[in-house]
């Protein structure tokens, strides 16, 4: 059985899944859909076309489905999909999408979101994501599975990330990153591969050490960064990661790579 506190105001046509409790002074939208066993703590705002997964739990003053933030939008109707079994501290905020952008804004399973942290329209973010404090996306960025983004850092618009990157603390990523990597600093330079990440996914040590010998070709090899992307092509068969990481960018779109400081250079 549901329950819902006497302050709170759902609007009619919202949907409350069995189990979940709604706290004092949540506001529901009234094309909100909430599945089952969630728990909404206090001042919680849902908004727009926002389904939530079973089992998560929303911290006070938490802005879902709010209007995108973009000059294109026109106050159209529009998505946001949150996945179970996340955990979303105080003051975040998760935007629909645009109708430019596909209408919809994406957030996968198991996510654990600081407060403060902003995932903003168009995102397309995975399963088991770590958002440190006021960790932001800009609009329709991608993030893969496992990423961890320190705090304070910003994702620009249209960047990709991908999976099980792990970001440093007030970086500003105008690149995008490779699955499996690191990066840091100011403008978020790639620092190396994300190994203890990668041993807690069971990674074992002849993988690490074909996938170490890879990075270590394609990033600090001799000659131009192209010329060592297609002196490595054929390893794409030796590993999944390693074919992964070619996919990843062979497929970039909109964003440079982050590449090493000296790999830059020499670019």
């Amino acid at each position: 059985m549901s329950t819902i506190d006497p302050t709170a105001r759902i609007e009619d046509g919202a949907v409350i899944g069995e189990g979940t409790s709604i706290g004092p002074y949540c506001i529901i939208g009234p094309h909100v859909v909430i599945g089952a066993d969630c728990k909404l703590i206090a001042h919680v705002h849902v908004t727009a076309q926002t389904a939530i997964g079973a089992g998560c739990t929303i911290y006070p003053f938490v802005s879902l489905g709010t209007p995108p933030q973009s000059l294109s939008y026109r106050g159209e109707l529009t998505r946001l999909e949150i996945g179970q079994g996340c955990t979303i501290r105080e003051q975040v905020t998760m935007n629909a999408g645009t109708v430019a952008g596909g209408g919809i804004t994406r957030v996968g399973d198991r996510g654990y979101y600081m407060n403060c942290s902003h995932v903003g329209h168009d995102c397309q973010v995975g399963n088991d994501v770590i958002f440190a404090t006021s960790a932001t996306l800009g609009g329709h960025c991608k993030v893969g599975d496992f990423v961890f983004i320190g705090g304070l850092s910003a994702v620009h618009q249209f960047a990709r990330i991908g999976t099980q990157a792990m970001i440093g603390g007030v970086c500003g990523v105008r690149k995008d990153v490779i699955p499996f990597g690191i990066v840091s600093g100011r403008y978020a330079s790639l620092e190396g591969l994300n190994i203890v990440g990668m041993k807690r996914r069971k990674f074992t040590r002849e993988r690490l050490i074909r996938i170490r010998s890879f990075y270590q070709k394609l990033f600090h090899g001799p000659g131009s960064f192209a010329e060592r992307l297609r002196e490595v092509q054929p390893l794409a068969a030796e590993d999944p990661a390693i074919r992964e990481i070619l996919t990843f960018i062979s497929e970039g779109e909109h964003r440079e790579l982050s590449l090493p400081v000296e790999s830059r250079d020499r670019q």
